[in-house]
């Protein structure tokens, strides 16, 4: 769970601290005080996007750091973080910092790491809910994937979703043979000419490099054939003077006083190594000579042999080195197309398979969505009720594809939520659902059945945060809210900004929200509020402009005991905080 942030710089925020505790956490204050700003910082730091535009003016970076208790988390997080070398204890400090130049660093207890491995672990810590999914809840996708999620098919959706992008591949090797067999014929007598001149040809391993070789030692032979005749005299062939001649000289005058000294002694064996090599230097070069005169006519037939390997490197646009690479690649073609039915039956046979596999996970994936559909629109149906729907009728309809027989990326069905929000009218698309409030109070229902869900499962995140999804009602229905919400916080920590005092005065921790101003610049501060201070706030939320006695009264008994003010304060009572724009989920 989140046990404590801490603010830098952020938005108007300059520095702000906060200890969360478990249960229930109200966040509260005037409109624009800064309370979703809170919410927006938890975003960022869970992995959320971010520009440098979040960063209060006059600061030249904006940094945020949010610590999470990391017993009872769930295994498959430690599991994640020990596989990225991070090390943990009993908590986890994420922190992220946006500099003036847009650039982002991301921390997990210290150490870098990218922004996308932050936003896989923020999918552990933390759910953010709000206002914007009003909106996303209209969408056909969005139906979609809160269902799968709902039903616990996210395993099954990712196989069907794997086999439609393997039938797609197949598919398109298919096209790729068809378009292949309308010239076959011309090509395939192409392939076989080409690799009859490779046959032809004959190049062994090797031979190239040798050829080029010998080549080089031919054309300066003349050359070759001087340095090494001269060498040859200085060495053995002059009989008055030659390097082994005199080797041998100075061998002997050694080897006549060598017993006098030892240390003379000691150049013995050089010098008789010297002799022996410059004897065998002499043999070598006699060799090397009567070998460059051995074959005279050798230049022309090595000259003809690269200019044939040259003239079919320069047809495929080739080094004379890639011949073997490319001639390897046309006999793989010519095999190809030579077998092109065979290879076309294979493929035939391989699509066949994945799409029966599809149509059988398609299935599975079916019936989880018609269960979990039939589990869903009674939960749905049953919060109607407590949220001023009374009568009101939730449905999840399945509609099936056009086609099953070409694999879909999703499944055989669409997905479509359909409301009734009177006794006796029929369900309707969702989409075509008017009211503003209708719609806050069913994307409410949704989020709570599908968080009390998430609640049971040992990969959900155990903190969720919910930013003034109660808008638009007010009330006994706004009472209803609070207690589904701290039901809610019996399995997992909720964070709610709110504008309701039914609402607020069911949190079991309570966090204000003030913006000051001393007329140069503004600040967001916050306050845990106690005893006093507390019923302050909630009668602040009840009585408007002018607190009185009376809403202070109604605001301590609305702590002491969770009951509502008269209706006559709840008539026509909305949230009285701005609609902010909307913003991706922080998962």
């Amino acid at each position: 769970m989140l046990s404590h942030l801490h603010i830098r710089d952020f938005a108007i925020i300059e520095s702000v601290e906060l200890d969360v505790r478990k249960g229930l956490t109200v966040l509260t204050g005037e409109t624009g005080a800064g309370k979703s700003i809170l919410v927006d910082a938890l975003q960022l730091a869970i992995g959320g996007r971010a520009g440098a535009e979040v960063i209060r003016h006059g600061a030249d970076r904006a940094e945020i750091t949010a610590t999470f208790e990391l017993a009872g988390t769930p295994k498959a997080l430690r599991e994640w973080l020990n596989e990225q070398s991070i090390e943990i204890d009993e908590e986890l400090v994420v922190r992220r910092v946006i500099q003036r130049d847009g650039k982002s660093r991301a921390y997990l207890n210290g150490q870098t790491v990218a922004v996308q491995l932050l936003r896989q672990a923020g999918e552990w810590l933390a759910d953010i809910h709000g206002q914007h999914e009003f909106q996303s809840l209209m969408r056909s996708h969005a139906q979609r994937e809160l269902l799968d999620t709902y039903a616990g098919a996210t395993a099954l959706c990712d196989r069907v979703a794997d086999l439609h992008r393997e039938r797609v591949k197949v598919d398109q090797s298919l096209e790729d043979l068809l378009s292949a067999a309308r010239d076959r014929d011309s090509r395939l007598e192409l392939l076989r000419h080409q690799l009859n001149e490779w046959e032809t040809l004959a190049l062994k391993e090797g031979e190239l490099a040798t050829l080029i070789e010998e080549r080089q030692r031919l054309t300066h032979g003349a050359k070759l054939a001087d340095a090494a005749r001269v060498a040859l005299e200085l060495i053995d062939a002059n009989e008055s003077s030659n390097a082994h001649a005199l080797a041998a000289r100075a061998l002997n005058q050694v080897r006549q006083v060598a017993h006098l000294d030892a240390a003379l002694a000691e150049t013995l064996p050089a010098l008789e190594e010297s002799v022996i090599r410059l004897r065998d230097v002499a043999g070598d070069l006699t060799r090397y000579l009567d070998k460059l005169e051995a074959d005279p006519g050798r230049q022309e037939l090595v000259e003809q042999r690269l200019a044939t390997i040259e003239s079919l490197a320069r047809k495929h646009r080739v080094a004379p080195e890639g011949l073997p690479t490319v001639f390897a690649e046309l006999a793989v073609e010519l095999e190809r197309l030579e077998k092109l039915e065979q290879h076309s039956g294979s493929l035939t046979a391989e699509r066949d398979r994945i799409a029966a596999e599809w149509r059988k996970v398609a299935e599975q994936l079916g019936k989880q969505r018609r269960k979990a559909a039939e589990e869903l629109a009674t939960d749905i149906t049953q919060r109607m009720q407590g949220l001023g729907m009374i009568g009101g009728e939730f449905r999840i309809a399945l509609h099936p594809q056009a086609s099953t027989e070409l694999t879909q990326p999703y499944g055989a069905q669409n997905v479509e939520f359909q409301v009734s929000a009177n006794a006796g009218q029929p369900p309707r698309p969702l989409a075509k659902v008017a009211s503003g409030g209708e719609l806050s109070r069913l994307s409410l229902a949704v989020q709570v059945a599908l968080a009390a869900r998430a609640t049971s499962d040992a990969n959900s995140a155990a903190c969720m945060v919910f930013d003034e999804v109660d808008s638009g009602v007010g009330g006994a229905v706004a009472e209803i809210v609070g207690r589904e919400l701290a039901t809610l916080a019996e399995s997992a920590q909720v964070l709610c900004v709110t504008h309701l005092p039914q609402v607020a005065a069911l949190g079991t921790q309570h966090l204000q929200v003030r913006k000051q101003s001393d007329g140069k610049r503004t600040q967001t501060g916050i306050r845990d509020l106690q005893g006093a201070e507390r019923v302050e706030e909630i009668a602040r939320m009840l009585g408007g402009v002018t607190i009185t006695d009376t809403a202070r009264e109604h605001a301590a008994e609305m702590l002491r005991g969770g009951i509502s003010p008269p209706r006559s304060r709840d008539a026509g009572s909305s949230s009285s905080g701005s609609v902010r724009k909307s913003r991706g989920r922080g998962r």
